[in-house]
């Protein structure tokens, strides 16, 4: 496709662009490295948009000194870029969007000391990029929009939407960000993304595997030998779940018997949960409650879904690499994929614009719980992102660039669960579709919201969704929740395209 810009367009991306160099050097510590990176990063654009970045043009103005006054500057700049070539050549806003993201990367002069202004400014200016999709998401796939109104219809109160096959990328939300409010959520808002976290984990293990730090097949035991495993756990029965190890937020048996961990919003702890919900765990806490209890079958015997599984993969992380699960996430997954709007809060309860809001209700009170304590759910379901940083994930993932081709075929090898048409892989689920095909997938909820991760076996084509609700003891929302994931999965993955 032709596309022709007046000068100023040009003028238009030109200042986008470099705005966001000024932008992110405001917002550092070391502002002249930050902007000789990200400069640089900005002149290895390919394309128009590398033609147009490349020329030498006196067109930029950025009157503000502050990060408020250039942000007031440059991020409506972004937006208005990524309308006027998404409106021209789709491909070139998406090369615009790619090479914004790399100058961010390029800004983080010190990826070991993350600066809270800095991850915040970048999240601004990945929210602006995605903003100009908001108007126009409904027009060009009716089916996909009329998809998520129903799902709306069907008790959410907001969904996000984010398709990318072989017609495009499709981005559009229905319902509202607030209960009782107008505002539909944003496209690309931030939402918590509860078990998705498991595949991020996942990855993270194995690429600590293809780094000779853990062995897949080693006792979990050789390296966190304060908690006395059972030396048959090895590493990949805790990705795969089948360890046998409680899981530390509660179990049901075969034959319906109830065993309590600690306080979560279903069943009989709800009120506790609310009350206390910005209560601070500690990972090892969570891991001993879990040994306390009896195991659930011997190690390799069975498959039981098991966040302790988890938690135990976040600690054997941090103990073989000697950092943080956060800055080893940064280093090896979020940093060279451009993630800039996926959190690892750790105990934090904040999170950041825009989202959707989340709520609880229990009895006649709804609470809106947006902000909590994740610590909790610790890496069986903590993180935060957006249905673009999931899409960029998982077909990267899916696609090579993360992990050796054995180790991915590893991941992805089915292991049965006793679920139909459903297996485990190691940190992916395995499913097969209504039309015969087959999807990698991760789905997670956590209290008000949810997000949903599909794609196929080669990452080519993508679901990705946020969806807010109000959840409450009973876990009402849960036929509405399986429900939408079919609607949605035979929507994108099973119809016939004409």
């Amino acid at each position: 496709m032709s596309i022709t810009l007046s000068d100023q367009d040009k003028s238009t991306l030109r200042t986008a662009a470099y705005g966001v160099v000024s932008l992110m050097a405001a917002a550092t510590g070391s502002p002249q490295k930050t902007a000789t990176n990200a400069t640089i990063a900005l002149t290895s654009a390919t394309g128009l948009v590398g033609h147009v970045l490349a020329a030498k043009a006196k067109d930029i103005e950025l009157t503000g000194k502050t990060v408020a006054e250039l942000a007031d500057q440059v991020l409506p700049a972004l937006t208005a870029a990524m309308s006027l070539l998404g409106e021209q050549a789709p491909a070139e806003a998406d090369n615009f969007r790619g090479t914004i993201l790399l100058a961010i990367e390029a800004a983080q002069v010190h990826p070991d000391k993350p600066s809270p202004t800095k991850a915040e400014m970048a999240r601004k200016i990945t929210a602006a990029l995605d903003a100009a999709g908001v108007a126009t998401a409904g027009q060009d796939r009716p089916e996909l929009q009329k998809a998520i109104e129903e799902i709306v219809d069907s008790g959410f109160v907001g969904v996000q939407l984010r398709v990318h096959d072989e017609r495009g990328e499709w981005a559009g939300s229905a319902g509202a960000a607030e209960l009782g409010g107008a505002a539909k959520p944003p496209t690309n808002g931030h939402a918590r993304i509860g078990s998705n976290t498991k595949t991020f984990t996942a990855t993270l293990v194995l690429q600590l595997v293809a780094e000779g730090k853990i062995g897949l097949d080693t006792p979990a035991a050789d390296y966190l030998p304060e908690f006395g495993l059972d030396e048959r756990i090895t590493v990949r029965m805790l990705l795969q779940h089948t360890s046998g190890v409680f899981n530390f937020t509660g179990e049901v048996y075969d034959d319906g018997t109830i065993v309590t961990g600690i306080p979560i919003p279903y069943g009989t702890t709800g009120e506790e949960w609310l009350d206390n919900r910005f209560k601070a765990y500690r990972p090892q806490e969570l891991v001993e409650l879990a040994l306390s209890k009896p195991a659930r079958f011997e190690p390799g015997t069975g498959w039981s879904y098991s966040n302790t599984n988890y938690v135990l993969a976040r600690l054997l992380i941090e103990k073989v690499t000697g950092r943080s699960l956060a800055e080893e996430m940064r280093r090896l997954i979020l940093g060279p994929l451009g993630l800039s709007g996926t959190v690892v809060p750790d105990a934090s309860p904040e999170i950041p614009e825009p989202y959707a809001h989340a709520y609880y209700r229990y009895q006649d009170k709804t609470v809106d719980v947006t902000r909590q304590n994740p610590s909790w759910i610790s890496t069986g379901g903590d993180m935060i992102s957006t249905t673009q940083d999931l899409h960029t994930f998982i077909s990267a993932l899916l696609g090579g660039k993360l992990l050796p081709a054995p180790l991915l075929a590893e991941m992805c090898t089915p292991h049965p669960t006793g679920i139909p048409n459903m297996a485990y892989g190691l940190g992916v689920f395995v499913v097969k579709t209504d039309g015969g095909g087959t999807v990698i997938s991760h789905n997670g909820a956590a209290v008000g919201h949810a997000a949903l991760m599909y794609s196929t076996p080669d990452g080519s084509k993508t679901l990705t969704a946020a969806l807010n609700c109000v959840d409450d003891a009973d876990l009402s929302i849960a036929t509405a929740f399986q429900s939408a994931q079919q609607r949605l999965v035979n929507e994108v993955f099973c119809r016939r395209q004409d």
